[in-house]
């Protein structure tokens, strides 16, 4: 079966390159092309070496043809003009596949993503290839006509946490199913370890600008961060590890980390991790006693190793795996919203090292249930 997987955002993203990874070896022996945004980033991992990497999105014209195209911006000032230019190649490259993955989780989430997606799911089915949107996570209020609308192209949609699945079932859509996210397949990677991390009692951090740009007291995840780290050096004997799970420019962890890593580098026990695949960061993070990370794949990759976990989130992804995964989403996910006086990240930190022997006896007894839910036939038939 020729498989394409679309709607990826590139691998600088190691939550987007978690999901392309895992989703091929779900799927099995299959040949596959991703239709990628940052191409380059899926050769500069390895994804090349598991499938065709196509770039989704043509150069913009020169000449007469930008020119045509800049005053038709002008004066619709339509936002669907621009994607439509992007993406003119898009139909002739897939034309080719029996069935294609959208497989950015949750691109549903953000402002413009439905005007500029809608355009690739059109295109697979104008040429009558069924389409599935994979372990998405949508947030309620964001399911407006036009979302819908777009939602009711999909041959299958599957969740992967029940506050979504509840709230896509609310809104009329049928085919729908609950599956964990893919990424809870991803093998970990052993690498070497940089010196002074204390294999077995470091703190992963992962802290990310996006959760920042979230933040409703200014500068407060930062110092909430601090106080974090101060603890953690002060009361107790474990080190911390600084861990970015993205890149991108504009959207780089590897800034606020490096900020933390320059201010504390000097204790002897903050470590900042490098750059890597998604496999290697996982490898990494499964070595930690704790993680407290506002990337989603971040906290999989310790949920699914077995790391007691706490979460900065922002939107229903985060609660509602939490939710599936540890039966409730209080004390788990730390909403970015209430992070104001500077002290909130410390304070729930706690609460989780206090009951550290009780989240890993949760973990034995119930994390291999909750992966072997991760469905293999959940295609059959349904598309």
């Amino acid at each position: 079966m020729r498989v394409g997987l679309y709607s990826h955002g590139g691998s600088g993203n190691h939550g987007c390159e978690a999901l392309a990874r895992s989703s091929m070896r779900f799927l099995g022996e299959n040949e596959y092309t991703i239709l990628s945004e940052r191409p380059e980033d899926d050769s500069r991992y390895g994804l090349d070496t598991l499938a065709h990497i196509e770039p989704s999105r043509s150069d913009m014209p020169k000449g007469l043809g930008y020119l045509a195209y800049s005053l038709k911006m002008k004066l619709r000032r339509d936002d669907k003009l621009f994607w439509r230019k992007r993406y003119r190649g898009f139909d002739e490259k897939i034309r080719n596949l029996d069935i294609a993955l959208s497989i950015g989780g949750d691109n549903y989430c953000y402002n413009g993503f439905v005007d500029r997606f809608s355009i690739l799911n059109r295109a697979f089915v104008k040429r009558h290839i069924p389409i599935v949107l994979w372990g998405c996570s949508i947030d309620e209020d964001r399911l407006s006509r036009r979302v819908i609308e777009d939602l009711r192209l999909f041959s299958l949609i599957v969740a992967r946490e029940s506050i979504t699945f509840d709230a896509l079932r609310k809104a009329g859509l049928d085919n729908v199913r609950l599956m964990p996210d893919v990424a809870f397949l991803l093998d970990p990677k052993d690498v070497p370890l940089p010196e002074g991390f204390l294999s077995g009692n470091m703190v992963g951090l992962n802290i990310s600008p996006l959760i920042i740009r979230h933040e409703t007291a200014s500068g407060s995840v930062m110092r909430a961060c601090k106080a974090l780290i101060d603890y953690i050096l002060d009361e107790t004997d474990m080190g911390v590890a600084l861990i970015p799970h993205v890149n991108w420019y504009g959207d780089d962890d590897r800034v606020p980390l490096g900020q933390l890593f320059k201010e504390y580098r000097s204790s002897g026990r903050v470590v900042m991790i490098e750059d890597a695949d998604a496999a290697s960061l996982k490898g990494v993070i499964r070595k930690c006693r704790f993680m407290v990370a506002s990337r989603t794949h971040a906290s999989i990759a310790a949920y699914s190793t077995g790391v007691p976990t706490l979460v900065i989130g922002y939107s229903v992804k985060s609660r509602g795996i939490a939710k599936d995964l540890l039966g409730t989403e209080d004390h788990y996910v730390l909403p970015v919203e209430d992070i104001k006086e500077g002290q909130e990240i410390e304070e729930a930190f706690k609460w989780i090292v206090e009951r550290e022997a009780e989240i890993r006896s949760y973990y034995n007894s119930h994390l291999e249930d909750y992966i072997g839910a991760i469905d293999k036939d959940i295609l059959n038939g349904r598309v």
